[in-house]
């Protein structure tokens, strides 16, 4: 988490935006587009076999075609997997 918070600190230049992200996303100054987004992520990160029809149903709802949320699957999963990599490998850690 630490590197995805400095990498969007560096992009966004706004700590407090950071802040609030960190504490929660759904109360964070955030539109409501970028809300559903995470939602789906963080069920994907969660548990994707969770993930049914409505998950892309609010997505589309929320302004994201099929080519957008295909996107943001493969991103988030992207993620999921080289986190679990380096988490995997002790990348970061001190034994």
């Amino acid at each position: 988490m630490e590197s995805h918070a400095e990498f969007l600190r560096r992009v966004t230049l706004d700590a407090d935006l950071i802040a609030a992200l960190r504490e929660d996303y759904k109360t964070a100054p955030i539109t409501e587009a970028e809300k559903v987004m995470l939602d789906y992520v963080v069920q994907l990160t969660r548990d994707a076999v969770k993930i049914t029809p409505e998950y892309h149903d609010r997505m589309r709802e929320a302004g994201f075609d099929d080519t957008a949320i295909l996107q943001i699957t493969l991103i988030a999963s992207w993620f999921n997997y080289i986190n679990r990599v380096a988490d995997a490998l002790g990348v970061g850690r001190n034994f």
